[in-house]
């Protein structure tokens, strides 16, 4: 099992920092100085950044955590980051491998949030940026729906214990359109409860898991007959495919 620690950064995003021993990876710094200060508490050197997507509150930190660590490593998708000279550009099924931290990452391309989006699965988890959130997905912005949904499905073919570690605590409003979905889906009304005693009490509702995801998440539920039934309701056209449904739930849930 991976050491993982949340790092809350601006209003609700998480950098998720990966410690082995003295060394530390950081998964998407929108900023540095969260970061700085965690690798001070511990003594921690830091040894890589992993970059999901080019969003400003993913990257922003990176060239100041370079300028402390300059020997770090950075990978990241097909993207240009100013001050960032040594970003190594990650593809679909490459291996980011660590042998003296017994640490591997294997990087699937997932568009649909944006067009270059990557994310990272290893040691059963899942750093999955803005394209699977616990209870929803990102917004399509330089994707497609039909990239978004592939990108989800092959998200959710791994194992269900896969634990999920996306970028924003986003879930109790995600879980909340569930409901509005799939109002007698019990194990999201279950969801919802724990997700709230969390919050109250200043805890992260995360990691979630491709488990808890299939059972919850509207977004990898569009065979469920319920889903269906929402989603042609609320079109004025007849749907015809699972991408269709995808499509509608998204828009729907933009315009909330």
């Amino acid at each position: 099992m991976l050491q993982v620690q949340a790092i809350p950064s601006r209003t609700d995003n998480y950098i998720w920092l990966i410690k082995q021993g003295k060394q530390a990876m950081v998964v998407d710094p929108g900023e540095s100085a969260p970061v700085l200060e965690r690798l001070q508490q511990q003594n921690l050197t830091l040894r890589a950044i992993l970059i999901t997507h080019h969003h400003h509150d993913h990257v922003d930190g990176v060239a100041e955590l370079l300028a402390q660590y300059p020997q770090c490593e950075v990978y990241g998708p097909q993207i240009t980051l100013p001050g960032v000279p040594q970003l190594q550009t990650m593809f679909d099924q490459d291996l980011i491998s660590f042998p003296d931290l017994q640490l591997a990452f294997k990087v699937w391309h997932t568009p649909g949030h944006t067009a270059e989006h990557i994310v990272f699965h290893g040691h059963g988890a899942l750093f999955c940026g803005d394209t699977l959130f616990s209870g929803g997905c990102g917004r399509l912005f330089t994707g497609t729906a039909t990239q978004m949904y592939h990108s989800l499905q092959r998200l959710a073919s791994l194992p269900d214990e896969t634990l999920v570690y996306p970028a924003h605590e986003y879930t109790y409003n995600n879980l909340s359109y569930c409901w509005l979905i799939e109002p007698d889906n019990m194990f999201t009304i279950l969801r919802i409860k724990e997700v709230s005693k969390l919050r109250q009490q200043g805890c992260p509702t995360l990691p979630s898991s491709i488990g808890i995801e299939k059972r919850s998440n509207v977004f990898l539920r569009t065979n469920s007959p319920s889903v269906v039934t929402y989603a042609q309701k609320s079109s004025d056209l007849y749907l015809e495919n699972e991408i269709q449904i995808f499509a509608i739930l998204r828009e729907k849930k933009n315009n909330l």
